[in-house]
């Protein structure tokens, strides 16, 4: 599954290496600046969750950041372009994370624990991304501008599947284990953590985090007797 990069909205943005994103933020060189444009994104982020996207408007994330809807537009040029940062963020933080994970070397059962641990990690810092990304991506990966949407889900089930298979082939995970079918159930399992989780409540990150390992990783593992 947390994460501005703009030109002024006169010019034309330039094509995204992510196949078809456009980002569009005034991004400024300011420290302080920056630090704005990060808080307005983490409000929009909020409300977009809350929300939903369709029913979020420009007036609602100003009223809530305490700013005139219009000065808004200083920031970012659309909120097509918040949202699309704020997924667009989300994405290469978790892409990279998985990659690191990938990249220690470990076993294939070492991996899939560090890819799960990763993952439910994020469900504190980027809850609202990832409800967004799982309420939203659907219908925004219809737009021209979200066509990279498509291929970071193309992206995930790659590394992840690429991760199962090869515990297969190597006899750590169950020879019966359908690949895309598990990391299908694991994705959906992990990723609607952040709906039910509730950070002030009894249960702590680590406690889940465990019991999920517990779970999803000793039922892929072949236990021979």
């Amino acid at each position: 599954m947390t994460n501005t990069r703009k030109t002024a909205a006169t010019s034309k943005p330039p094509a995204s290496p992510r196949g078809g994103s456009r980002r569009t933020s005034r991004r400024s060189d300011n420290g302080g600046e920056q630090v704005r444009q990060a808080e307005l994104l983490q409000i929009a982020a909020d409300l977009f969750a809350e929300r939903g996207y369709v029913a979020t408007t420009v007036r609602d994330i100003g009223e809530a950041a305490g700013i005139l809807s219009g000065s808004l537009y200083h920031h970012f040029d659309s909120k097509e372009s918040m949202i699309d940062e704020i997924l667009s963020t989300f994405i290469d933080e978790t892409l990279a994370g998985y990659e690191a994970v990938i990249e220690q070397g470990l076993d294939p059962r070492e991996t899939l624990e560090g890819l799960v641990r990763l993952s439910l990690s994020s469900m504190v810092e980027n809850r609202s991304a990832i409800l967004i990304y799982q309420n939203e991506a659907r219908f925004l990966a219809a737009q021209p501008r979200f066509s990279h949407l498509g291929d970071a889900h193309r992206k995930f089930e790659r590394l992840w599947t690429r991760v199962l298979q090869r515990g297969i082939d190597e006899g750590q995970f169950r020879a019966s284990i359908d690949p895309k079918l598990v990391y299908r159930l694991i994705r959906d399992v992990v990723w609607t953590a952040p709906r039910w989780y509730q950070p002030t409540g009894p249960l702590k990150p680590e406690r889940i985090i465990e019991q999920y390992l517990a779970v999803l990783v000793d039922g892929v593992t072949r236990h021979d007797s």
